[in-house]
């Protein structure tokens, strides 16, 4: 047999009369073993010291009035105290009861019930926010968790479809083994293997884990260097690469080759987004202690709902377009504002609508 658990309340009324009792034996027992004395004192000093029956009979008055008017004190205290510790801690307890149940309901996975407390003083009221925070983060996370899952097993499907494919048509004699047909496969290997160590960056980075190694680099050298690795690309598709000149070319303390890869990521989302013809410009700007490097094109642009969602992992403005092999796997973005905030800077994205073109700019603590 289980033994019954006591209330937090009533474990603390227990607590608060448990006290009282202890109070009122220290007081009797000091009463007993002083007032008598002190009152004998106090007779004597009257003159009834030799009046034997009359110093007895006062003394035999002063215990029984003492420990009467005492006893009936203590117990008219013993029964306020419950009744305004019942009612104060009664709050308390069905305020942590509350907790518990949201606890609870966390637990089985329901998170849109806030935890609704009573006017239990400021902790248990700051605990409470801290709670319904809490349960907030980890719906936020749990959405992120499906979402995230749902969109890779979409971006695996393509690739493991196009090779399942090439291999059918190898098997049925379709398509001979040449250097198309492994091209062809070797593209979509290449595809799911970016897609892993973008998985692993992307995660590395939103937990704080990048292995950056920052040193001194001058803002020009980056953007050369920017330009000199996108420039083949941009070439091929015939849109132009403008780097604009740095003024003053002040220093960064950066890891270069994770901001050269934010770069890269930002110069590439903008060739895929540009028509023949038009120009995707970089430039760095300086504002106070700051340094903003700046990745400006004329291209489709981004619709002002879709601004918000740009660098969550998977995310495409245009979900129907078709995703090329070369496209990127839908995290450069999210993997480059990681990298920002790293660094202790930001990435942040501005378009004035469609066809208007957009202008991510990556700004940097300035050495």
């Amino acid at each position: 047999m289980t033994r019954a658990r006591v209330g937090l309340t009533g474990r603390l009324v227990l607590a608060q009369v448990l006290v009282l009792v202890v109070m009122t034996a220290t007081l009797a027992l000091v009463a007993w073993l002083v007032g008598p004395r002190v009152f004998d004192e106090h007779l004597r000093e009257a003159g009834h010291g030799d009046q034997p029956h009359v110093l007895e009979h006062a003394q035999e008055a002063f215990r029984a009035a003492g420990l009467t008017s005492a006893g009936a004190g203590l117990l008219a205290a013993a029964l306020a105290t419950a009744l305004v510790g019942a009612l104060l801690f009664g709050r308390i307890g069905r305020s942590l009861t509350a907790l518990s149940a949201g606890a609870r309901r966390v637990a089985s996975g329901d998170y849109d019930e806030p935890v609704q407390v009573a006017d239990a003083g400021p902790e248990i009221d700051e605990l409470a926010g801290a709670f319904n925070d809490m349960a907030h983060q980890i719906a936020d996370t749990e959405t992120t968790r499906r979402r995230l899952l749902t969109d890779l097993a979409h971006e695996l499907r393509t690739p493991i479809a196009a090779i399942d494919v090439t291999l059918e048509s190898l098997e049925d004699g379709v398509v001979d083994l040449n250097s198309s047909t492994l091209a062809t496969l070797r593209a979509q290997t290449a595809r799911l293997t970016r897609l892993a160590v973008d998985i692993r960056d992307v995660s590395a980075a939103e937990e704080g884990r990048l292995d950056l190694h920052p040193r001194s680099v001058r803002v020009s050298d980056l953007l050369e260097d920017a330009r000199t690795a996108a420039a083949p690309a941009f070439v091929a598709r015939s849109v132009g690469l403008v780097v604009e000149p740095v003024a003053d070319d002040p220093t960064v303390q950066v890891d270069p080759t994770r901001i050269s890869q934010v770069l890269d990521n930002l110069l590439r989302n903008a060739l895929q987004h540009s028509p023949v013809g038009s120009t995707v410009t970089l430039r760095a700007t300086f504002r106070g202690d700051s340094v903003q490097l700046r990745v400006v094109d004329q291209g489709t642009g981004v619709a002002p709902e879709h601004l918000p969602h740009l660098f969550e992992r998977f995310y495409r403005a245009d979900s129907a377009r078709h995703h090329d092999a070369d496209e990127g796997t839908g995290v450069g973005l999210a993997i480059s504002r990681s990298i920002a905030r790293a660094h202790e800077g930001s990435l942040e994205a501005r378009s004035d609508g469609p066809g208007r073109g957009t202008e991510f700019t990556l700004t940097l603590p300035a050495s």
